[in-house]
This record gives C-alpha cells, structure tokens and sequence, in this order.
C-alpha cells in the first residue's frame, strides 16, 4: 500500500516519515492551514531528502500560475488540488496532479475509473481535521485507485484491509501536536500499511 504523510512542516518530520517507510510527502501551500509552510521552506526541505520519495503540494484555490510558481519553486512532483477547479485550470498546469474528493455523501465517490483520486471527508478546513470516512460507501466497488484519507491512524487502518485501496494518507493521526509528526506513530502507521498489504 502506497503511504503518503500530509503536513510536513520541518525536515527532521520528513527524514522520520521516509526512514518509516513513506513513500511520499505532502507539503501544505494553503495558508490559512496550521501546517502551512512557505514554498522556500518546502524547497530547503526537499533538497536535502532522497530523490525516490514522491513529493505532494496541496493547494487550495490557487491559480494555475501560482500551482506552476510554487512547483517549480519547491520541486514537488505532484499537485493535490484540494478544490473543484475546472478544466481550464488543470490544462493549464505544468505539473502531474492529483484531484482531492472532499465527500459528504456515497454519491460524491462516483468516480472516473480511469483516474487516480485522494477521497477525503469533507471538512471546512479542507483536511487535517482526522474526521472518518464511512468504509461502507467503499464495498462492492473497485477502490484500486483511491488513495484514502480522513481521520487514519495506526490503530484503524486495518480497517481497510478488504476494501482494495491503493493508498493512505495521514495527517493529523500521526502527529504529536499540531504541525510536528510522532516519530513512534509514523513507524506504526507505515508497519501496519505494510502489514494489511501482504
């Protein structure tokens, strides 16, 4: 199961993430988030970590030139659009990315099967908030490439086990405080998305 930790704010979360067997970061460029970090910040981050981990920039409403600026700026490799941006927009990017479903309802994970997607619970905020999905909108539908979030820690993710996702990310469920990763918690989190895999 691919593992994405969300929130990255310094670079001793991030050397914790990877040596726990992340396989990706996300990077806040949202600020009014707790954990947003400035792109020069991210990119410091970035520069220092292994070129085999993935790299996330969440936006939200953005234009497509400040998507681009802030790529190129920091080196992520994949835009998260964390809002319903039309197509115009995401034509407009030159940069992969990756659409957000923020779902209030079974009816909002009727999704393009040709697509990758990140479902998460709705929230104002737009993330970070660790409110659950309901795993029983998911049965009886191909889920192979859903990255899940919303609300996962160590402790529930087996939970997923039968459900066929491609992914999980996880923000606040392994973090000490706001903005600052558990270095315990990501070890579990990263072992048990492991162990659900075999």
């Amino acid at each position: 199961m691919f593992v994405k930790i969300c929130g990255i704010t310094n670079l001793a979360d991030a050397i914790h993430s990877i040596d726990s067997g992340a396989d990706a970061l996300g990077f806040v460029f949202y600020d009014k988030s707790p954990r947003y970090i400035a792109p020069q910040k991210a990119q410091d981050i970035i520069k220092q970590l292994p070129p085999f981990v993935k790299y996330f920039g969440l936006f939200v409403n953005h234009t497509a030139d400040e998507i681009n600026d802030i790529s190129k700026i920091t080196g992520i490799d994949i835009a998260q659009l964390h809002f319903n941006c039309d197509d115009t927009l995401k034509e407009k990017l030159e940069v992969k990315y990756i659409e957000v479903i923020r779902a209030k309802q079974i009816d909002d994970i009727v999704l393009d099967h040709d697509k990758f997607y990140i479902v998460d619970s709705f929230v104002d905020e737009y993330g970070g908030q660790g409110k659950r999905l309901q795993l029983q909108w998911f049965e009886y539908q191909d889920n192979s490439k859903i990255i899940l979030a919303g609300g996962l820690t160590h402790k529930n993710l087996y939970q997923l086990k039968n459900y066929g996702f491609c992914g999980a990310d996880v923000s606040s469920g392994v973090e000490q405080t706001i903005g600052q990763k558990d270095p315990q918690k990501l070890k579990q989190f990263c072992d048990n998305a492991r162990a659900i895999s075999r």
